[in-house]
């Protein structure tokens, strides 16, 4: 059965407040889930990825009002949401934490990003790390979640496999100065696990930093199925999750690792 998604490749520019982008983002969020059975949000939009002093100053809880504003929004659209990722707060610490909700508003797969950026930047000094590996039933099958730096990482890829994923979902605040090195390793990951991967980027500009979008959807086979551009856009797609398993069973190669 084919699956609608949308990716909705954020602006988190620092010219615009974050208490007006998260009431447009929820906006933005709903008209999507007209057309969707999975929505999906970049990495920590609400401040943007690269400001992560702002992001501390806006933590909240998983009890906040915005995993609960997303929750209700899951609820009233009988949607699966994947809002990105946002600065949790959870025993004194301070998580990069992406949230999946299942249509009827319940948390489906909590997901605390494993690697942290510690090149030049303050996310490895401020943030506390993950250490599970999240696989989740979705509509896209069983759903290994990742975060942006994560991608290069290959083996947490292989760790989600063997936890049976068929479909990686990644939020993500991918800058534009490396944006080849996104577009490649995205197939790479597709094409030697045999997976689906949906991959939300930002655009927009935070502390000096240009997001590069380019948010993708990749088959099993590395096709690039859907690939938006540079601005803030929907990335819409219709995608069968039957195909990785048809994929494993046509060329099997995972059978010889």
């Amino acid at each position: 059965m084919a699956v609608n998604v949308a990716l909705l490749q954020l602006n988190s520019d620092a010219a615009e407040p974050a208490a007006e982008r998260v009431p447009r983002a929820l906006e933005l969020t709903r008209l999507a889930t007209s057309e969707a059975d999975l929505v999906v949000l970049p990495e920590m939009w609400v401040a943007g990825a690269f400001d992560v002093y702002g992001s501390k100053d806006l933590a909240q809880g998983l009890s906040g009002p915005l995993v609960n504003s997303f929750r209700g929004l899951a609820a009233d659209t009988n949607t699966w949401l994947h809002m990105g990722s946002f600065a949790e707060t959870a025993d004194h610490k301070l998580y990069n934490t992406s949230v999946l909700i299942a249509p009827t508003g319940e948390i489906a797969g909590l997901y605390r990003k494993r690697h942290l950026f510690g090149i030049g930047g303050p996310e490895a000094e401020l943030l506390t790390a993950g250490h599970e590996f999240v696989v989740v039933d979705s509509p896209l099958g069983s759903t290994g979640l990742a975060t942006c730096y994560d991608l290069r990482f290959p083996e947490q890829f292989r760790s989600l496999l063997d936890l049976d994923a068929t479909a990686f979902v990644m939020a993500s605040g991918w800058p534009e100065s490396r944006i080849t090195h996104w577009q490649v390793l995205l197939r790479a990951r597709a094409i030697e696990n045999q997976s689906w991967v949906l991959a939300c980027n930002g655009v927009g500009q935070q502390c000096g930093v240009e997001l590069g979008g380019r948010s993708a959807i990749i088959d099993p086979l590395g096709n690039v199925v859907a690939e938006a551009g540079s601005g803030e856009e929907v990335l819409r797609a219709s995608i069968d999750p039957a195909l990785a398993h048809t994929c494993r069973t046509e060329f099997p190669c995972l059978q010889d690792r």
